[in-house]
């Protein structure tokens, strides 16, 4: 069963990203061809228009192809010919409606479960307390990041390895004034890290209408920033590239969600799947956005390129680019598939 929900959110998000590129390739006036879900031989197809849809036989995402897509064509509907902003649109669509679907599916998750405001309790003794903190001080600030919900500072320390055992300014609100303080987290030995010495003081509240949207506004921002933070401490090479997981790391990560999901309630399980969905989605969007060739922000370079100097790149030298952009991303989920399956037997 988890197997089976995880191919669901799996194709749902994928679907939904090509759906974008597909909506603003007809509204650009770009010829779709073909809109496929899944992957492999058709089951079935029925051409509606300019456009075959099909339902293919691995049920693994799906695709959008557009005439003219990885070359030139004499074509007036082809992907090269279309006006410049509607190529843009048309590639930028799909990570944005990927947060599109995170967004919405935040607004389902904070009107049944509440947001996580960054209201705190101080703990006794801890460094926070110490500084002057106090319980119901609102957190909006930590160095540089803004705060907007309270994992932001649960999570400062895994995003911040170097800053959180330096001193830090603390920026709060308290009756309405804002305050800064400067304090340096304690080391705890039985937890192993720094810690601030703060909890969350209500956990997740239900608000109104404007509220509920106004957190899931911050719950997208909040795993686009998470995601870009990861990305920075590989980079850093703050964490080993043994630690990404793939595909088959995430369906047993919502395997494993599900099965301690099901022994609390229905509810459980919904909340906290759909709570994946939203990380996953929004991480689909972040990364497509990575000026990388083969994927769409490798894309947008070029069209960004041609914007600023009026020519176009040379189709055959943009393809070349991408064609070793898709090599070494193949070699990376080769690497990534390597460490989820000793992951698993570890």
């Amino acid at each position: 069963m988890s197997i089976v929900i995880a191919i669901i959110i799996f194709s749902l998000i994928i679907i939904i990203h090509e759906a974008g590129h597909c909506i603003l390739a007809k509204s650009s006036g770009i010829r779709v061809e073909e809109f496929t879900v899944g992957f492999g031989p058709t089951i079935i197809g029925k051409q509606i228009g300019e456009t075959k849809y099909s339902l293919k036989l691995l049920p693994f995402g799906g695709a959008c192809m557009m005439t003219g897509e990885d070359g030139e064509s004499d074509d007036p509907k082809a992907f090269g010919n279309a006006s410049l902003p509607g190529r843009i649109l048309t590639v930028f669509a799909g990570p944005f409606f990927n947060f599109l679907l995170a967004f919405v599916l935040a607004v389902i998750l904070i009107s049944a479960a509440g947001y996580d405001a960054p209201v705190i309790s101080v703990t006794d003794g801890g460094a926070a307390k110490t500084a002057g903190l106090c319980d119901g001080d609102r957190i909006v600030k930590i160095n540089n990041d803004n705060i907007l919900v309270y994992r932001e500072i649960a999570n400062f320390s895994v995003l911040h390895p170097s800053a959180i055992q330096e001193e830090l300014t603390v920026t709060y609100i308290r009756d309405g004034e804002k305050h800064t303080v400067s304090f340096k987290p304690v080391y705890d030995e039985e937890e192993g890290r720094y810690l601030i010495g703060v909890t969350s003081k209500d956990g997740r509240t239900k608000g109104n209408v404007l509220r509920v949207l106004q957190y899931s506004a911050y719950e997208v921002e909040y795993w686009i920033e998470t995601t870009l933070g990861s990305l920075k401490l590989l980079i850093l090479r703050k964490v080993s590239p043994t630690e990404m997981s793939g595909p088959v790391g995430i369906v047993n990560t919502i395997s494993e969600t599900y099965t301690e999901s099901a022994a609390i309630s229905v509810f459980a399980v919904v909340i906290n799947l759909i709570n994946i969905s939203i990380l996953l989605t929004a991480n689909l969007g972040v990364m497509n956005l990575l000026p990388l060739p083969a994927l769409d922000g490798g894309r947008l370079i070029f069209l960004f390129a041609e914007l600023i100097t009026g020519k176009k790149v040379p189709p055959e030298k943009e393809g070349f680019v991408h064609m070793i952009g898709f090599i070494l991303l193949m070699a990376l989920m080769v690497l990534i598939l390597f460490n989820d399956i000793r992951n698993l037997l570890m």
